[in-house]
């Protein structure tokens, strides 16, 4: 029997498409995997039965992370891949050629394909797999914020990944968190700071997790950013303390690396980048309770004002800093 259902979440700038797919249609199978992945030809084996092809996926801008189950033995070929991808068994094995190599992956060992080759795999019977797609755009940008300046790509992954312990096992830990996102319809990745800030963790875990010509740089010894820079930063933060800022966004404004620039919050600050703004969105929110009329006037208003996405945590770390509620604060103070 063929399945499909698709979900998205609330309207905002990076709405999250999620997708439930199943089928035994290799022309229907084909579809879904041309809408989140690439244009591919499916085929199976001479004589091989029992075709399936199950999809669980969840994309979120330049982001795709997708569980895919294969019934009986499935080859996929990609005429020229467009962006950067790493597939990740978690049952049964794969066996892939790309760019001169080829790497037979399992659960201990994901496979790493950058954009500008062809791709052929051939996936057992009874396997699954996470599949990680990555814009070429936006991982090259992601490289870019880290490092503070420009990078010419192609960014040359390694053909392999290590998944058995160390950065790699950690990094595909990240990974499986987005994917159990699925199972949830009232998820914090519906809400855009998170949403992004776990986009953006995913594609930094990646560049931190293999060796490329930019590792060294990028986990080197870092200097931290100018005073002046740093009060750039600052300033910014006082005056829009609401926008949904990045560390990223922040690093631009300062005109240095993310690196950088949180080596210099903690020489200069105190703290990380985000701490500050979190501390000046919560004086800010606790300012507006005080002169706020309860009767008009509710605590998740004030929270959403000053880009607290999630009401329970805001409650939690205004409590914290504050020693009350912020409703105890509204009744009290309007």
């Amino acid at each position: 029997m063929d399945d499909f259902y698709s979900r998205s979440g609330p309207a905002y700038s990076e709405v999250p498409d999620i997708v439930h797919f199943s089928s035994v249609d290799i022309d229907q199978a084909r579809s879904v995997l041309n809408r989140f992945y690439y244009p591919v030809a499916v085929g199976t084996p001479e004589g091989a039965e029992g075709f399936g092809l199950g999809v669980e996926v969840i994309q979120l801008g330049p982001l795709t992370v997708g569980q895919i189950s294969f019934a009986g033995p499935v080859s996929l070929v990609v005429a020229e891949l467009d962006a950067y991808h790493v597939s990740m068994p978690t049952t049964g094995r794969m066996q892939a050629r790309h760019a001169g190599h080829e790497v037979v992956a399992g659960p201990s060992t994901g496979v790493v394909f950058g954009p500008g080759n062809p791709v052929y795999t051939m996936h057992d019977a009874n396997s699954a797999e996470l599949a990680v797609k990555i814009e070429r755009d936006a991982l090259e940008q992601e490289l870019a914020g880290l490092l503070g300046r420009p990078v010419r790509g192609p960014i040359d992954l390694p053909p392999a990944i290590d998944l058995s312990g160390g950065l790699g096992h950690s990094w595909s830990r990240l990974v499986r968190l987005m994917r159990d996102e699925l199972e949830h319809t009232e998820s914090l990745i519906y809400q855009p700071l998170i949403a992004e800030q776990l986009r953006s963790s995913v594609l930094s875990g990646l560049l931190l997790s293999v060796p490329h010509r930019y590792h060294d740089e990028l986990t080197g010894p870092v200097g931290a950013g100018p005073p002046r820079a740093i009060r750039r930063v600052v300033d910014a933060i006082h005056d829009e303390p609401e926008k949904p800022f990045t560390v990223a966004d922040l690093a631009a404004i300062a005109g240095m690396s993310v690196r950088s620039l949180q080596e210099g919050f903690r020489r200069h600050i105190g703290c990380t980048p985000m701490a500050y703004l979190q501390s000046v969105r919560l004086l800010r929110a606790h300012e507006t309770l005080r002169r706020a009329d309860p009767l008009r006037m509710t605590v998740a208003a004030v929270a959403h004002r000053w880009g607290f996405a999630h009401l329970g945590r805001f409650a939690s770390a205004y409590r914290t800093r504050f020693g009350e509620a912020p409703s105890d604060t509204l009744r009290r103070c309007g």
